[in-house]
């Protein structure tokens, strides 16, 4: 058993989490900011690496605590390199490698769009998986498709030209005058809306499988200037429909382009009840595996960095203790 201590401080969760095989989380331990950045309505860079500071080490003993372990029962220490914010990162990588110094055992380093890939297989670890997996990963930073060919083996088939789908939820939820984080409050209004009341365009709908955010975030400004007068329910609720309706479309299609026999989502968006919903029904109806990652999971934490580690342990071995963090990392590609 290959048993793994991962840290994850990307953005503003601080997480660590204990994993044994890729497959079994043993702990996995979250500490949110967003009480911090909410007054300020996204996420302050030095608030966050300096929030990360004072959290990691109660949060790695937590870990430790719950997993029933300490640094001489773990294999190898695990941390995102990128990409994310540099200072959040640095915190990250900094104690994971100095962790590794002392207790004497391999760091790896991990790709942070990496990890959320294996946010939804952690779930279950006694899947076979059918190759290839078409992969929708959507969150704040990335709104992307991609064939997962094997562990380790993407191809990218698409990607947002413009806003991330979670950076376009953010942006309409302060237009609406919601709250921070946007995703989740749009979800939570959008239940009492009519997702047919304005029709909202689909940006690149029937264009191959790039996305086009920023056009249908200028609608709802524009269509709220016309009309002050607009329920944010409905406004929020068709909003939401004309991102869930892009996103399902051109996985979908990908998903037929590749012969997949599965669809993954992955990234914070993942856990939009309208998206899940929409695209389960799809894969029912394609007769496709669905995996969907729990909502805790959907989210950063370790757990997932932990399982990509042990993945990129196998294959890779241990990463150099002059790895760097690097904010503008990207999926490594097939070519």
């Amino acid at each position: 058993m290959t048993r793994i201590l991962a840290i994850e401080t990307s953005c503003d969760e601080t997480a660590a989490a204990v994993v044994a095989d890729g497959t079994q989380v043993l702990s996995s331990v979250v500490s949110s900011q967003v009480d911090l950045h909410a007054r300020f309505g996204g996420v302050v860079p030095e608030i966050a690496s300096r929030a990360h500071v004072d959290l990691l080490t109660p949060v790695v003993a937590e870990a430790l605590l719950h997993a029933s372990m300490d640094g001489q029962d773990l294999d190898a220490v695990a941390a995102t390199v990128g990409p994310g914010l540099i200072g959040s990162l640095l915190v990250g990588v900094s104690a994971a490698k100095a962790f590794a110094l002392v207790w004497d055992i391999p760091f790896v380093g991990v790709n942070h769009l990496e990890a959320h890939l294996y946010a939804a297989l952690i779930e279950e670890p006694d899947l076979e998986l059918e190759l290839p997996l078409a992969v929708l990963l959507v969150s704040g930073g990335h709104t992307m498709l991609v064939s997962m060919e094997g562990h380790g083996r993407y191809r990218l088939l698409g990607q947002t030209i413009d806003d991330a789908a979670g950076e376009a939820f953010d942006k309409v939820a302060r237009v609406l005058g919601l709250g921070y984080p946007g995703g989740p409050e749009i979800d939570r209004v959008a239940t009492a809306g009519d997702p047919r009341a304005v029709a909202f365009p689909r940006g690149l709908k029937d264009e191959a499988f790039d996305f086009s955010f920023s056009g249908l975030k200028t609608s709802v400004i524009t269509y709220l200037r016309k009309h002050p007068e607009a329920d944010i329910v409905d406004v929020a609720a068709s909003f939401q429909e004309a991102v869930v309706d892009v996103l399902v479309t051109k996985t979908r299609r990908a998903a037929d382009a590749i012969g997949a026999k599965g669809i993954c989502l992955a990234g914070g968006v993942a856990a939009n009840s309208a998206l899940r919903e929409r695209m389960l029904d799809a894969c029912i109806a394609d007769d496709r595996r669905a995996f969907l990652p729990s909502r805790s999971m959907c989210t950063d934490n370790a757990a997932m960095v932990g399982a990509a580690a042990w993945w990129r342990l196998q294959s890779d071995g241990p990463s150099p203790l002059d790895l760097g963090a690097d904010p503008n990392l990207r999926l490594p590609l097939l070519a």
